[in-house]
C-alpha cells in the first residue's frame, strides 16, 4: 500500500517539477484537501500532510512493541524451561549430562524465537518507517511547489 502511495505522489511530484501540472494529481492523497479550498494555504497542507503520515504509521508502534518485547519473552520462556528441568532433577537419581542437556536444548529454543520474532519485527519496522518518511517527504515537497506557485500569482 505504501510502495503504490509513493508511486503516486511521485509522480504527481514529478508532474508539478516539471511544469506538466499546475496542481497535484486527482488520486493525490493532497487533492481532497486542496479541493476544499478556494485557495492552497500552508494550513491545509499541512493537515493533508500530517493526516497521511498519521495513517502510514498506523502499525509501527505495535511493530516496535512486538521486537522490543519478544526476546525478554522469549527470555522469559527459558528461565521457565531451566527451573522445571533443575526442578525435575531434584526429584530423579542421576544427574548426567545426558539428561540436563536435552532439557536445556529445549528451553533454550524460546529464547532463539523471541529474538528470531524481533528480527523480522524490527526490520519491517525500520522499513516501513522509511516508507512512511518517504511519503512524509513527497508530500511536503508537492505542498511546497503548490505554496511557492500561489505566492507567485
Amino acid at each position: 500500500m505504501l510502495t503504490k502511495r509513493i508511486a503516486v505522489e511521485g509522480k504527481s511530484l514529478k508532474a508539478l517539477y516539471t511544469g506538466q501540472s499546475n496542481s497535484v494529481h486527482a488520486t493525490s492523497l493532497i487533492y481532497t484537501y486542496l479541493s476544499r479550498v478556494n485557495k492552497p494555504n500552508k494550513a491545509i497542507l499541512e493537515a493533508a500532510s500530517s493526516d497521511a503520515v498519521r495513517v502510514s504509521t498506523k502499525g509501527l508502534t505495535i511493530l516496535s512493541i512486538i521486537a522490543s518485547t519478544s526476546p525478554f519473552i522469549g527470555l522469559f520462556g527459558t528461565v521457565v524451561g531451566i527451573l522445571e528441568t533443575f526442578t525435575n532433577l531434584g526429584s530423579q537419581n542421576s544427574a548426567s549430562l545426558s539428561v540436563v542437556a536435552p532439557a536445556i536444548s529445549e528451553a533454550l529454543i524460546a529464547t532463539a524465537a523471541g529474538i528470531a520474532v524481533a528480527i523480522f519485527a524490527y526490520t519491517f519496522h525500520l522499513i516501513l518507517k522509511r516508507k512512511a518518511y518517504e511519503l512524509s517527504s513527497l508530500l511536503s515537497s508537492q505542498a511546497e511547489v503548490i505554496l511557492s506557485q500561489v505566492s507567485g500569482e
